[in-house]
């Protein structure tokens, strides 16, 4: 299924009944006096986080959503049926955007989200009834159900993101550490979209998401920029991936700093990790002095990986699954 991490779509609350306007004449029965009853609620619309979805394309393909309006009251005091409810499978980690402003988020399985509200039902004539009002003859109205036009988000919720410019192994990492078969190729952006692997032990479960490749500007949109960055928001800890055999590799690291920076100062506070893949094209590696804890490996031969899956494991920023 194609990998979709935006969609808009529209939904439409039921419309409330409206009460009834009723007085009981039955044979023998004196004073009958009104009796009409109230209108059923419209029905509402949710959103349900669903485990075993990742991607919003249901919601692409259907992007309109509307529910059955309540019934009117009749007479006899009787109600109208209330309108059903309908919940909308998406993956945890979605975020809901209406206009400017968010109306709420989902990041746990079965999590439900109301996002358009059901009319309500308007009262029959028989509410009315009082000791200077022993016959009313109005009956209100049901009101109208929510309508609107929301924005679902998508950010994967990983445990680790790996973060690197095109080309910098990033894919061929994840395959190495994990079971996953991420798309690897010798050309720009081979990661067009996050991929996820995990990493398994006794006491873990750490879910990795390989995200698109970042080149300078990402932050305003170039490339696949905004997609990368809003996909890490989430994730516990970051590796950054490093090509240690291109020309000035430590100008590679500050890049992707500085897109951090830019798109929010937040990322910059999420623990790191440094990874400087392909030693296997150097004759010698040279090693250099950083704040973060830094590996040497090679994604392709395997050299260095299982010190730094150990290390993962053991990463007290990550939390069980």
């Amino acid at each position: 299924m194609k990998f979709v991490d935006q969609a808009t779509i529209t939904v439409k609350a039921g419309d409330g009944g409206n009460g009834c306007l009723s007085f009981r004449r039955e044979k023998f029965v004196p004073r009958g006096g009104p009796d009409g009853g109230d209108g059923g609620d419209g029905g509402s619309v949710y959103l349900r986080a669903d485990k075993h979805l990742q991607t919003l394309y249901d919601l692409k393909v259907k992007p309109h959503y509307k529910t059955r309006r309540g019934s009117h009251g009749k007479g006899k005091r009787m109600s109208g049926k209330r309108g059903t409810d309908i919940y909308i499978r998406v993956p945890p980690g979605i975020v809901v955007v209406n206009g400017k402003n968010t109306i709420g988020e989902l990041l746990n399985h079965n999590e439900t989200l109301l996002i358009a509200r059901g009319g309500k039902g308007g009262r029959g004539n028989y509410r009315f009834t009082s000791s200077t009002n022993r016959a009313p003859d109005h009956a209100e109205q049901g009101t109208r159900g929510e309508e609107k036009k929301l924005q679902i988000i998508l950010k994967l919720i990983s445990d680790i993101g790996l973060v690197g410019l095109p080309n910098s192994g990033k894919s061929t990492l994840l395959n190495a550490m994990t079971r996953a078969r991420s798309k690897v190729g010798d050309y720009p952006f081979t990661t067009l979209n996050p991929h996820l692997g995990m990493l398994r032990d006794d006491y873990k479960r750490i879910i990795i998401a390989d995200m698109p490749g970042i080149i300078e500007g990402a932050h305003q949109g170039r490339g696949l920029g905004l997609q990368f960055l809003r996909h890490i928001e989430r994730t516990n800890l970051l590796i950054l991936v490093i090509d240690i055999s291109a020309p000035q590799p430590l100008n590679h690291y500050e890049s992707i700093l500085e897109e951090f920076k830019n798109y929010s100062g937040e990322l910059l506070k999420k623990p790191r990790v440094i990874v400087f893949n392909k030693v296997d094209l150097m004759n010698t590696v040279p090693e250099f002095t950083l704040e973060e804890k830094a590996f040497y490996v090679s994604a392709l031969k395997g050299h260095g990986i299982q010190e730094l899956v150990t290390y993962l494991k053991h990463e007290d920023t990550i939390k069980a699954r």
